[in-house]
Order: C-alpha cells, then structure tokens, then sequence
C-alpha cells in the first residue's frame, strides 16, 4: 500500500541513503539505490529500478519498468564514480534504459522538459538538451551530444560521438552515421537534408527572418554552393550576417565527423 502523507508505497525497496525530495511518489515494487537523488514532485511508477549515481529533478515522471543509472555498456569502464542526470519536468515512459557515465565525460544527461517515449535507450555519456523528443525505441549510442528542441522520430539509431543541432528533426528509421546541422530535417538512407524545420522553428516563435536566414544558409550549403569546403566560403562571404549563420557554419566548422550529405 502507498502512505498517503509521503505518496511512497511501503512495498518500494528505498535505501535509507536515499535522497528524496517532498510530494515524490514512490510505486509499489520499485527499487531505488543509496547514491541516488530525487528532485520534489517527481513520480516514480511501480518496477522502476534507480541504481548508484541517479540525480533526477523535479517533477518529472517515470513509467513502469525503466531502469536509470545501470552500469555502462562499455567494456572499458572500471567501476569509476559517474552519474547519470535528469533534469526537471521529464517524462521518461515504460522500459527506457539510461546509463551512467565514464571517464569520458563522467556523466549522462537528459535535459529538462524532454519526452523519452517506450524502450528508448541513451548510453554511457550522451548528452541530451532541454524540450527534446525521442520516439519509440530510438537508440543513442555513447559520447552523443543532441542539442536543445530536437525531434527523433521511433526506430532512430545514432551512432556514437555524433552531434545533432538544435531544432533538427530525424525522420523515423534513421541511421544517424553523421553529425546532423543545426534546424534541418533529415531522412532517407543514407541520412540525408530533405529541408529546414521551418515549421517548428515558427511553432516555436522564431520569426520569419530568422528561418529565411537559415533557408538561405543552406540553399547555399546543399543547392547552390557546389562542395561543402566552397559552399561555406560562399555563405561566409555572400551572404548578409545573421545569428542563424553564425550558429550553422560554427556548427559545420567544429564537425571532424562531418555532417549528413545534402539531398542529391
């Protein structure tokens, strides 16, 4: 049964060094682990596992059967004291596993505000921004960044130390092999730019100019600009200064894996 001052179900398995904040709920048949920290609100379904080095924020939600802070899946890793983080307001729903770090990065993190659908798996050192979406059973690799508002569709695989940019969309049944530029759209194999996410850059309040900035950027980089090495000196040089530029070609510029191939 639950005890109805704390929400936390006297059939859950706690460690007493547990840190739980107020008004957390705790289901039956759950187990949470000593190093382990949750943020106030938060609601922890029932055949929940919370192992060593969870930090999870407030008021986020976590549905039968995930398993947070298990072991890395690396054969590399020798026991070292990592965490893996949780920012407020996420919901992380049924079967979803997330992985600690390593002394790559000795942490995992998932962001605020973001939606981990069923059977999503995020490994050892990714890391994952604010307001993102991950479909049923996408699967991130380790050393992955994904940036703030991104959108991977179900049944996406990302390969490891990939870098995906902010407000980009991965269509479903992807294989991610290749950094992916901030605020396009890619699909197809191989992964490919099929266009710029215009439409939930304005649902997200960018205003026009903005996103015909970015439209000219990449009409440049995959229409109009020949090879990536000129098309950027032609954007760098042609086209009139913008935040939108700076933040695409800084993006490009810093991507030793190289990004997706453009749609031709």
């Amino acid at each position: 049964m639950t005890t109805p001052s704390e929400g936390i179900s006297d059939m859950a398995v706690i460690h007493p060094d547990a840190s739980i904040g107020q008004d957390v709920t705790i289901s039956p048949f759950s187990t949470i682990a000593g190093d382990v920290v949750i943020g106030a609100g938060t609601w922890i379904g029932p055949n929940v596992t919370i192992m060593d080095g969870t930090r999870i924020g407030a008021h986020c939600r976590i549905f039968p059967g995930a398993v947070i802070g298990g072991m890395p899946q690396d054969l590399k890793y020798a026991g070292e004291n990592t965490t893996a983080e949780i920012g407020d307001h996420t919901t992380i729903r049924e079967c979803c596993t997330i992985n600690r770090g390593t002394t790559d990065r000795m942490h995992t993190k998932v962001g605020s505000h973001c939606l981990l659908m069923a059977y999503t798996h995020v490994a050892h050192d990714a890391v994952i921004g604010d307001h993102c979406v991950l479909a049923n059973c996408a699967s991130i690799a380790g050393h992955v960044t994904i940036e703030d508002w991104v959108i991977i569709e179900g049944v996406v695989a990302v390969q490891q130390f990939v870098r995906i940019g902010q407000h980009a969309f991965v269509a479903g049944g992807s294989l991610v092999r290749k950094n992916i530029p901030p605020y396009v759209k890619v699909a197809r194999e191989p992964l490919s730019y099929i266009g710029v996410n215009a439409i939930g850059l304005r649902r997200r309040g960018f205003p026009d100019e903005f996103v015909r900035a970015v439209e000219d950027v990449y009409r440049t980089l995959y229409i109009t600009g020949g090879n990536m090495s000129k098309a950027i000196k032609v954007a760098e040089l042609e086209l009139p200064m913008s935040e939108a530029k700076d933040i695409i070609l800084a993006f490009i510029r810093a991507s030793d894996k190289g990004i997706v191939r453009g749609p031709f």
